[in-house]
């Protein structure tokens, strides 16, 4: 068994070959490399040391400068000697940094604890003395839970450990490592297999030892405290896995650690494959926080997103200038990227527009409060990103591979997504929704009765004709009424009469109507007037409305409507390929996946154009409700319509490669823009849209009803002729049936308070055989007659002296103790051939 020593200081000779050493202290070597890697990645090749310690090792990062020749030494500062003093310190500083400036870009301090460092930040800074252009890099490892950021200048960079290896974590690795080496030597020469009982490598032929520390010295991997490998002949390293850190400011503007990447397996991984840019000055001669330079990514979807041409010479004038490559080969973008950066552009112009929307006020915002610059571009196959052909295609794609360092647009927030890359928190919440179209259909015979309820007509109709018999009622019991009790007026109110003025009111008839003259039925018939205004108002004012048709569409509950999972009759629904949405109903719903599948579009605006297209392609379009939203309200046809319940509420987050170390940073900025309303500011911006039904310019075509809307009143006039031909036989069928069996009873005669033409028609006959039976038995000679027609038939008599020789004016006659007026309709007299005897021929009417 090989023998392991642990300890925290130099390793030491040892004579056995398998007893292996563990130092439990970070390599000074790894500091070296980490610190040289960061001068090399940056082409900071001049570089000065500031040391804080007398005897401090910089011999390994000494040596790895001296074998390139890019790098130049300039001085090494020792300030050991005037750390005690204030004033021995800054006059040091003030000598070495500026006899230093014109020839260092870069200071690497060795040796100095986090106390130290600060100490000599603060005084550089309070004097003045601090060249600003220089860059800072603390060549220890540090503890990041340790770091602070008083007194520290932006920019300073740093690396260390997000956490300190305990002693157990260095035992499991070198027990790791003689059980991988053992392993190993197993499969590959079986015969080597130890076996305690039988042989010892110590006491061995020396063949098993150095066939023994082969297998030791090719076993790697990455254990709890760093990545293991053996060294030498007995070295066992344990490299750990450091972070490298910025000092730059927060969202807010104060100074925070912001992680760049990571030091593993000997070599620096970028969080974004970019550095910080070298820090610029203040007006004030203070430093600039440190800008990143970040490429993101879009996709267009209204109103997050929208693009437009540049113009002649290639420029926006409003908006971002974006790339649109249609590729996402990141070799191919950053040849557009830096040509379009340099000095001699040549992108062609049919890749350049403009972009412009929610999403890209956003990022500008992000970009000014975090201090960072970005170039843009839409992402090359239009997708937002899932699993296919064992890839991540879209947004998803591209962050993963490194092709871009953000992804801003309406990018939904879901489950297999967050497993592979980061999201910020949402700054916008939505759900999905599904979108129909509807159809204008023809108004139906009976429309025009639409704008009130059947419950309403019938209630019109029953209080006219109660109303009609209280107008009735009130005439016949007033003195003054119009009736022959009343005043002895020539005319008769009835319920006939009532019932016309009661419908002329209502339908604004003109006609001549017989109106009441009592005072209690005249209140009661202007009351019955304000109602009608009341009713026919509210009619008139939906009838327009009504008469243009109905709007139809297809009724769906939400997603789980029995037309989605059981579609019948050709119904036609789909989603965008490769979106959330997609990727919910896969999850939740196979069969209806499934089935949808063959009408799937490639983004939302293709699916609108379906929906609209005549004939239709779709029936129906599932998507996120906000895109859907925004689509109903631009809609200036008015055809789109939202239904259903929303369901899967999801939200829209910024997306990032994972772990990355601006996810935090984001979030905490999105959560302050919520909470100040900027987030309703975006929001009213691109949404404040002139609902659909509510355009000025879309009345004035809704409004225009041609013969069609108005069918049925058509129909309607139509069976009124009808119907007035069979109350034409009705008439003829009580005037020569019921009329003449009345009349032979002496009873029901009486009809004057309900109809007088009906109370003319049954008493006619008898008056004008009553009068002719007067003339021949009392008169001998004839009379001369004159009459006038005018309103009412006035007729006068002068007769002649009778038996009696006394005069008579037969102007009423007497019949059952009642006087009757008698009005002639028609007179006439007719002479025999001896003209002797004349015939008088008249018809009267009885009111």
């Amino acid at each position: 068994m090989a023998l392991l020593y642990f300890s925290y200081y130099l390793p030491k000779n040892l004579s056995n070959p398998l007893h292996l050493q563990m130092s439990l202290e970070n390599s000074l070597s790894s500091d070296a490399d980490v610190t040289f890697s960061i001068l090399a990645m940056n082409n900071w090749y001049n570089f000065s040391l500031m040391l804080c310690q007398e005897e401090w090792n910089i011999t390994d990062f000494l040596f790895l400068t001296q074998q390139s020749s890019k790098f130049h030494l300039g001085s090494i500062i020792n300030i050991t000697a005037n750390l005690t003093s204030t004033s021995d310190l800054l006059n040091y500083l003030q000598l070495y940094l500026e006899s230093i400036k014109d020839t260092t870009s870069t200071m690497v301090m060795f040796g100095c604890d986090m106390e130290k460092t600060r100490r000599i930040f603060e005084i550089t800074t309070q004097f003045g003395v601090m060249p600003p252009e220089l860059h800072w890099i603390i060549g220890d490892s540090q503890n990041v839970e340790e770091l602070r950021t008083e007194g520290l200048p932006l920019g300073l960079i740093a690396h260390g450990k997000t956490t300190q290896s305990v002693f157990e974590h260095y035992v499991q690795d070198a027990m790791e490592l003689v059980a991988r080496a053992v392993a190993a030597a197993t499969m590959i020469q079986p015969e080597l297999a130890l076996i305690p009982s039988t042989m010892n490598l110590a006491t061995a032929g020396g063949e098993s030892t150095q066939n023994y520390k082969v297998f030791l010295a090719n076993t790697t991997f990455d254990g709890l405290s760093g990545h293991i490998k053996v060294k030498g002949s007995s070295i066992v390293s344990s490299e750990n896995n450091f972070f490298i850190w910025n000092l730059q400011h927060d969202p807010v503007g104060n100074p925070m650690w912001t992680r760049l990447g990571s030091w593993q397996e000997g070599k620096i991984i970028m969080d974004y494959g970019i550095w910080p840019e070298q820090a610029q000055r203040h007006k004030n001669h203070m430093q600039h926080p440190t800008r990143l330079h970040l490429r993101v990514v879009t996709l267009i979807e209204h109103p997050f997103v929208f693009t437009r041409d540049v113009d002649d010479e290639g420029f926006c004038p409003a908006g971002q200038l974006c790339l649109d490559p249609l590729t996402n080969d990141s070799a191919v973008l950053d040849s557009l990227f830096e040509t379009l950066q340099g000095g001699n552009d040549t992108v062609p112009i049919e890749l350049k527009k403009c972009c412009y929307g929610y999403c890209i006020d956003l990022l500008e915002k992000l970009a000014e409060d975090m201090n960072f610059d970005f170039d843009l571009y839409i992402v090359g196959d239009g997708k937002y990103g899932a699993w296919k052909n064992g890839h991540w295609t879209g947004l998803v794609g591209d962050l993963l591979a490194g092709t871009a360092h953000m992804a801003v647009t309406s990018f939904s927030i879901n489950t297999a997504r967050s497993q592979v890359i980061d999201f910020t928190s949402p700054f916008f919440s939505t759900s999905l929704g599904i979108l129909v179209r509807t159809r204008d259909t023809a108004a139906p015979i009976g429309a025009f009765m639409w704008p009130l309820h059947w419950t309403m007509w019938l209630g019109i109709f029953v209080a006219l004709h109660i109303t009609a018999i209280f107008l009735t009622l009130y005439e016949w019991k007033s003195p003054f009424g119009m009736t022959p009790k009343g005043r002895n007026r020539n005319k008769v109110f009835s319920f006939s009469s009532a019932l016309n003025v009661c419908y002329a009111i209502l339908f604004g008839r003109t006609a001549a109507i017989k109106p009441p003259k009592c005072w209690t039925g005249r209140f009661l018939m202007n009351l019955w007037a304000i109602f009608c205004l009341f009713c026919l108002s509210t009619y008139t004012a939906n009838l327009a409305a009504v008469m243009v048709g109905e709007k139809i569409y297809e009724e769906l509950s939400g997603i789980h409507d029995p037309k989605l999972h059981h579609p019948s009759q050709g119904f036609r629904f789909g989603t965008v390929r490769e979106s959330s949405a997609e990727d919910y109903v896969r999850q939740s719903f196979p069969e209806m996946h499934e089935y949808m599948r063959r009408y799937n579009v490639p983004a939302t605006p293709d699916g609108v154009a379906y929906l609209k297209h005549d004939p239709e392609k779709l029936d129906a379009f599932i998507m996120d409700k906000a895109l859907l939203d925004y689509e109903v309200s631009i809609d200036a046809d008015c055809k789109l319509l939202t239904v259903g319940k929303p369901f899967a509420i999801e939200g829209y987050g910024i997306g990032l490669p994972p772990n990355s170390p601006l996810t935090s940073n984001i979030s905490e900025l999105i959560s302050q823009y919520k909470s100040h309303g900027f987030m309703d500011v975006l929001h009213d911006k691109w949404y404040k849209v002139v609902p659909c039904g509510k355009r000025s310019f879309a009345v004035t075509e809704t409004l225009q009803m041609g013969i069609k809307h108005f069918s049925g009143l058509f129909v309607m006039l139509c069976i009124g002729f009808g119907l007035s031909i069979l109350t034409t036989i009705g008439e003829h069928i009580v005037y020569r049936l019921f009329l003449p069996r009345i009349k032979k009873k002496s009873r029901m005669k009486y009809w004057l308070h309900t109809s007088q033409r009906l109370h003319r028609a049954l008493n006619s006959s008898f008056i004008e055989d009553k009068f002719l039976h007067a003339l021949k038995h009392n008169y001998k000679n004839y009379f001369e007659m004159k009459y006038v027609v005018s309103g009412y038939l006035l007729m006068d008599l002068i007769h002649l002296k009778d038996n009696r020789n006394k005069k008579r004016k037969p102007d009423r006659i007497d019949k059952g103790g009642r006087n009757e007026l008698i009005k002639p309709s028609s007179f006439m007299i007719l002479h025999t051939s001896n003209k002797s005897t004349p015939i008088l021929k008249t018809g009267f009417a009885v009111f």
